[in-house]
């Protein structure tokens, strides 16, 4: 059993729903979409992300012998049913927002148009794997936004719920415009750029910091970055500017240096002026250590001469807004428009589309909500890419979502570009046609219901 790719990996109620309907002959069509039903405080909006995990994990889509051993032997579905789920596949269409779009609250990013059982089964896997990237691409972006062109650089592998969720970070903040990863996997895997120096255990486990960057620069003639706050940052700036004559005579350049604690905008003054004294003012500074997007805001405002930063723990697990309400909502059953009416949770119901709708100017103005066919004046943004179970294109290239992201970010309101709540959020309206529809569903819904 693949733990990340058997169907398995999914909430147990997903499996009793998918036999329910089977025993019942529920069979039909079946629409669902996943979209986010509000923005989390500070925040004004969201990166699309997670389309083609969703596109391979339902390419893939089946049980093998283990997957089927278990549940023939669990003791919890009839008999006969792990032979049900031997045959099945993903036969469904897929409409999506792709990577790298800016989207907004109740808008649909993800459509699943499948037979009940198959568009049932994939709900929680989809809405983790959509919800997370989201979720990371995000938060990236208002890193991109806060740094003004600074390099970024992903640093939060070992602090990400989990192998997956690292990876997939990785993956979501290059969309969003980070300039690469400390993620090893990433770079065959996804083909984004890798970055790394030293940790301070290198330099401990050495008898003095210069033998460190020494023994380093050798190691790597090509990219000696060196780590220089274990014990003293501005001592250390001495000990490389000591040591960058002696390694240029063999051909060896010392590429930039790095910090990792400390005052980080005093600090890289001081390391500058010292490497600046030195002749090394082309060696970068690159600045790590507990940052996030208001942090590099406030050392990028401060003119601090930093050059890159390494974001971590607060990319991967989006520290200040750590979940998104991101849900997959059944719309449409057997021709028949559905939706939800819980307080707080109703739905809008059938097949949608989204249309951004710009100004005089040709700025964004605000998005429009309808359903399928009620064609408005602006760019519709979701398209069909999956059609019976089959993609309709090769996978997008990673650096085409990014291209994407970069632009869809300079497209942004001003308004929308702060890290802080927008005093005017951006519009996203319902169109009458689809207000018309969830009265028509509310009026079907209420003539079904037995008089009481």
């Amino acid at each position: 059993m693949n733990p990340v790719r058997t169907p398995l990996l999914t909430d147990l109620y997903q499996l009793t729903m998918v036999q329910a309907y089977l025993d019942a002959g529920m069979t039909a069509t079946a629409v669902f979409e996943l979209f986010v039903r509000k923005l989390p405080p500070g925040r004004n909006f969201f990166v699309a992300a997670g389309l083609e995990t969703v596109l391979r994990t339902l390419e893939d889509l089946r049980f093998d012998r283990d997957d089927l051993e278990w549940i023939r032997g669990c003791g919890l579905f009839r008999p006969g049913f792990a032979d049900d789920l031997a045959e099945l596949r993903f036969t469904g269409d897929v409409h999506a927002i792709p990577e790298g779009t800016v989207f907004f609250p109740n808008e649909p990013i993800l459509r699943v148009t499948a037979p009940m059982p198959e568009a049932q089964l994939v709900e929680s896997r989809l809405v983790n794997l959509v919800h997370y990237q989201v979720l990371a691409a995000s938060k990236a972006a208002r890193a991109v936004l806060a740094a003004g062109g600074k390099r970024l650089i992903d640093f939060g592998f070992r602090r990400a719920h989990g192998a997956e969720a690292g990876l997939l970070a990785a993956r979501a903040s290059w969309i969003a415009g980070f300039d690469g990863t400390a993620t090893a996997a990433a770079a065959p895997l996804y083909g984004i750029p890798v970055f790394g120096t030293m940790a301070h255990s290198f330099v401990q486990a050495h008898a003095s910091e210069a033998a460190a960057f020494e023994h380093f620069a050798e190691a790597f003639p090509a990219n000696a970055v060196l780590l220089i706050d274990t014990y003293d940052t501005v001592a250390a700036a001495r000990q490389v500017a000591t040591l960058a004559p002696r390694l240029a005579a063999r051909g060896i350049g010392i590429r930039g240096v790095r910090l990792d604690s400390g005052d980080l905008d005093a600090l890289s003054r001081e390391v500058r002026r010292v490497l600046d004294e030195a002749g090394l003012d082309r060696t970068t500074i690159f600045a790590s250590g507990n940052l996030d997007e208001y942090r590099v805001r406030a050392l990028v405002a401060a003119g601090a001469p930093i050059d890159a930063f390494g974001i971590g723990t607060s990319l991967t697990t989006s520290a200040d807004a750590p979940c998104l309400d991101a849900v997959y909502k059944l719309q449409e059953y057997a021709g028949v428009a559905r939706r939800k009416r819980s307080a707080g949770k109703a739905t809008w119901p059938g097949r949608k589309q989204v249309f951004r709708m710009v100004d005089r100017d040709g700025g964004w103005d605000h998005d429009v909500v309808t359903i399928e066919h009620d064609i408005q004046p602006g760019t519709p943004l979701l398209d069909l890419v999956m059609a019976d179970g089959r993609r309709l294109r090769p996978p997008e290239p990673l650096a085409a979502s990014r291209r994407r992201a970069r632009d869809q970010l300079a497209a942004l309101p001003a308004r929308l570009r702060n890290l802080e709540d927008a005093a005017e959020p951006y519009g996203v309206e319902i169109a009458p046609a689809l207000a018309a529809l969830a009265q028509e569903v509310d009026r079907m819904t209420d003539a079904a219901v037995p008089p009481g």
